[in-house]
């Protein structure tokens, strides 16, 4: 990402923050402006909690091994993630499973990114989820906000503790392919991770995360893309939605985006007010073959 568009990133934090403390509820902006979605992000969240629901807690495809992790270093400090990978050891026999970086949503690295990771992993991976947060979690729209803002200051920090997550699951998981996965503001770090390593990362999902159209950045990419959306969503308008989307094929780039009529922002957390089972299923089914398709199979990474 240039100077400019870290900038505009850490600007739309900043709106956002300001949003939430003003309790303010915006409309949903026509243009793919960078500040505009992010303060509708804030009023999005308002009054939602990271509550537990039973499908917060939905068992992976096949019983699988998890444990934290150290995945890397910054300032001194070791990065504490969460690994998950298949129980069955005849996985293993097989060579080195691909590996996926997990990336937590603005509420942090909670139990149910940990329960996604434990559900990606069912399906074949390494995967890890990381911490952007540095332990902490939120329990309310504020402390994520505040949790957010501190984050975005310091991007080259996030851009650190990726790229090292990536080098642990290539390095010391050997994986010969990696993917990227993040939801609301691991959806933006998602495609962000991939316009950090464009040629290395296999496959990048990204869950209704911020967007850039810029034609610049995203002709570096060289990986397939999905992406889901709600059309109800005040936070990432669907005009920015298919901008990225119209962007991307004029590039020639392999994009996939599906936008789910009657879904609104964190539609598929089940442990947010905004779940949607449908569409949430939906989109895991898609996401598993997509992964499938990009993961485990066609060339390693560089």
């Amino acid at each position: 990402m240039n100077m400019a568009s870290e900038r505009i990133f850490l600007w739309a934090g900043l709106a956002m923050g300001l949003g939430m403390l003003l309790g303010v509820r915006l409309p949903a902006s026509p243009a793919p402006s960078a500040a505009d979605p992010a303060q509708a992000m804030a009023a999005v969240h308002q009054g939602d909690r990271p509550v537990a629901t039973p499908a917060a807690t939905t068992p992976p495809a096949q019983p699988v091994t998890a444990a934290p992790v150290v995945y890397g270093q910054a300032g001194g400090s070791p990065l504490h993630g969460f690994l998950a990978r298949p129980q069955d050891v005849r996985n293993l026999a097989k060579g080195p499973l691909p590996g996926i970086i997990v990336i937590h949503e603005w509420w942090g690295l909670n139990d149910n990114i940990r329960d996604v990771t434990r559900r990606l992993a069912g399906e074949g991976y390494a995967a890890l989820a990381v911490d952007l947060y540095g332990g902490v979690t939120a329990a309310t729209p504020d402390e994520a906000m505040k949790l957010m803002q501190a984050s975005m200051k310091d991007m080259a920090a996030g851009k650190a503790n990726l790229r090292q997550a990536f080098d642990y699951l290539t390095s010391h998981e050997h994986a010969p392919r990696v993917g990227v996965i993040g939801w609301c503001f691991g959806g933006g770090w998602s495609l962000q991770t991939a316009l950090l390593l464009p040629d290395k990362i296999a496959a990048t999902v990204i869950y209704y995360g911020h967007l850039t159209a810029d034609k610049g950045e995203l002709a570096t990419l060289r990986m397939p893309i999905l992406g889901f959306f709600g059309a109800d969503d005040q936070s990432i308008p669907v005009a920015s939605v298919r901008e990225f989307e119209s962007a991307l094929k004029s590039l020639g780039k392999p994009v996939e985006i599906h936008v789910y009529e009657g879904a609104g922002h964190a539609f598929a957390n089940p442990s947010g007010t905004g779940y949607r089972p449908q569409a949430a299923s939906d989109a895991w089914t898609r996401t598993v073959a997509f992964l499938a398709r990009a993961l485990k199979s066609g060339p390693s990474h560089a």
